[in-house]
C-alpha cells in the first residue's frame, strides 16, 4: 500500500516549492491537511528538485493570458487530498483565451494570424510556414529531432509545441522571448529557419491588396498597420487560441472519477512525491521558470550537449549553463522525441532520465511507467483548425529567394 503519510509530507514539500518558484496564472497555493494553506505549512524532509533559476527580465504571458479556472472550486477542498493538491498545483485549461496583456483579442486579429500562421511567404523562399516546425496536426510540433530550415539546414533545438504555449512564462527552451509576438519574429528573421527580414515581409505583405485590407481591419485606426510588429501580434493572436482543454486529468480534477485509473492515480502521486512537480507546475506542468539539466547527475552528451549551454547564451551568466526552461508536458505523448536535444523518443524512458538527473532517484520500471500513463493522460481535445485559402501574389509580390 502506498504510503499515505510520505505523500502528505511530499505533497506539502512540492508546494512550497512551487510557491517559491512564483506563482503565474496556473500557480496557486491551495489548503492541504489540516486547513493550513502550503504557505503555511512545516517543510517537509522530501528535498526539492532543484532551485529554479529566476525569470528575471522576462515578463510572463501567463498572468496576463489567465481565465476564470473552475478547479479553483476543487482546490479549495472537498475531502480528496490528492484532488485537493492536483486542482492547487497544476488548474485546467481555459477553453478559450480572451485577452494578451489586457488587450481583448480581436476576431479580425485571430483571422489575420490564422493566415499568417500557414503562409509560407514569410519566408524568403516561400517554402516554410509556422506550421512547417509546429505542425497543428502532430502535437503542435514537427516530431524530428531537430527542424529542418532554410537551405535544409538542421537547427539547433527541438521544436517546442505551440499548444497551450500562452501559458508559459517565456518562449524559447532558453527563454530569450518574453511572449509570442517576440518568439515569432524570431524564426522568421533566423537564417537557419525562415531566412527573412522585417524589409521583406512587410514588402510582400504590403503587395498583397487582401492583406492590406485585412492589416487595416484587425489594427484599425493606425497610420501604417502593416508592420512587422502587427504582424508578430496577429500570429500571437491566432497561437493563443490553441488550447487544448478538457483532458481526462482536467476532468478528473473537475470531479469526474473515472477519468483516471487506477494506475494512472499512483503516476500522480509519483509525479508529486517524487518531486517532478517541484518544476512541472502550473497550468501547463512547465514553461515557468529554468533549472540546471542535470541537477543531480548529468546526462550524458548524446542527450545534452555539450556545446548548447541554453540560457548562458541568453544572460552570460556563468550559473546559468547548462539550464533551460522546465518543458511543458500537456500533451507530452504528441511531441516525441524529447529535450531540447531531441535524442529521446520513449515517454517511460525521458521520465527515468529525468528520475536520475533531475531528482537524484533511480525510478523503476513499474513507477517510470505509471508516471508516463498519468502524462498521457494531459492530452487534451485538439484544436481544430481548417487550412486557410491564402491571398494570391501581385505581380509586384518579391519572388522567391532560392534554397
Amino acid at each position: 500500500m502506498y504510503d499515505r503519510t510520505r505523500l502528505g509530507l511530499a505533497i506539502t514539500a512540492i508546494l512550497l516549492v512551487a510557491v517559491a518558484c512564483g506563482k503565474t496564472d496556473g500557480d496557486r497555493a491551495a489548503p492541504v491537511a489540516g486547513g493550513a494553506t502550503a504557505v503555511d505549512a512545516p517543510a517537509a524532509a522530501t528535498p526539492p528538485a532543484g532551485d529554479p533559476v529566476a525569470v528575471e527580465g522576462v515578463p510572463g504571458t501567463a498572468p496576463t493570458a489567465g481565465a476564470a479556472d473552475p478547479a479553483d472550486a476543487a482546490a479549495a477542498g472537498g475531502g480528496n487530498t490528492l484532488r485537493t493538491t492536483a486542482a492547487a498545483m497544476f488548474g485546467t485549461i481555459p477553453e478559450r483565451v480572451e485577452a494578451l496583456r489586457g488587450k481583448p483579442l480581436s476576431d479580425d486579429q485571430v483571422e489575420l494570424g490564422h493566415m499568417l500562421f500557414f503562409d509560407p511567404r514569410l519566408s524568403s523562399s516561400q517554402l516554410i510556414t509556422c506550421n512547417t516546425c509546429h505542425s497543428l496536426g502532430t502535437g503542435g510540433a514537427d516530431n524530428v529531432p531537430v527542424s529542418i530550415g532554410h537551405g535544409w539546414q538542421r537547427g539547433p533545438r527541438n521544436s517546442p509545441t505551440v499548444l497551450n504555449a500562452v501559458f508559459n512564462a517565456a518562449q524559447f527552451w532558453d527563454g530569450r522571448a518574453a511572449d509570442l509576438a517576440e518568439q515569432a519574429k524570431g524564426p522568421v528573421q533566423a537564417s537557419v529557419e525562415m531566412n527573412s527580414t522585417p524589409e521583406l515581409v512587410v514588402k510582400t505583405l504590403e503587395s498583397i491588396p487582401e492583406y492590406v485590407d485585412r492589416f487595416g481591419k484587425a489594427f484599425p485606426g493606425e497610420a501604417r498597420p502593416v508592420s512587422f510588429d502587427n504582424m508578430a501580434f496577429a500570429l500571437e493572436a491566432f497561437e493563443a487560441t490553441l488550447v487544448t482543454p478538457d483532458s481526462r486529468f482536467d476532468r478528473w480534477v473537475l470531479g469526474d472519477d473515472a477519468a483516471l485509473d487506477a494506475t494512472e492515480r499512483r503516476g500522480l502521486e509519483l509525479f508529486v512525491s517524487s518531486g517532478c512537480a517541484s518544476c512541472h507546475n502550473g497550468r501547463n506542468f512547465g514553461g515557468q521558470a529554468y533549472f540546471p539539466f542535470g541537477v543531480i547527475e548529468r546526462p550524458g552528451a548524446e542527450i545534452l550537449p555539450a556545446g548548447d549551454k541554453g540560457r548562458f547564451e541568453v544572460t552570460a551568466t556563468a550559473s546559468d549553463e547548462y539550464v533551460f526552461r522546465a518543458a511543458p508536458l500537456r500533451n507530452v505523448e504528441l511531441t516525441a522525441p524529447y529535450f531540447h536535444s531531441g535524442q529521446v523518443w520513449d515517454l517511460e524512458q525521458a521520465v527515468a532520465i529525468m528520475g536520475t538527473a533531475q531528482l537524484g532517484r533511480e525510478l523503476d520500471g513499474d513507477e517510470a511507467s505509471a508516471i508516463a500513463a498519468f502524462l498521457r493522460t494531459l492530452t487534451g481535445r485538439q484544436p481544430t483548425v481548417e487550412y486557410p485559402i491564402l491571398p494570391p501574389s501581385t505581380a509586384t509580390t518579391p519572388r522567391p529567394v532560392a534554397q
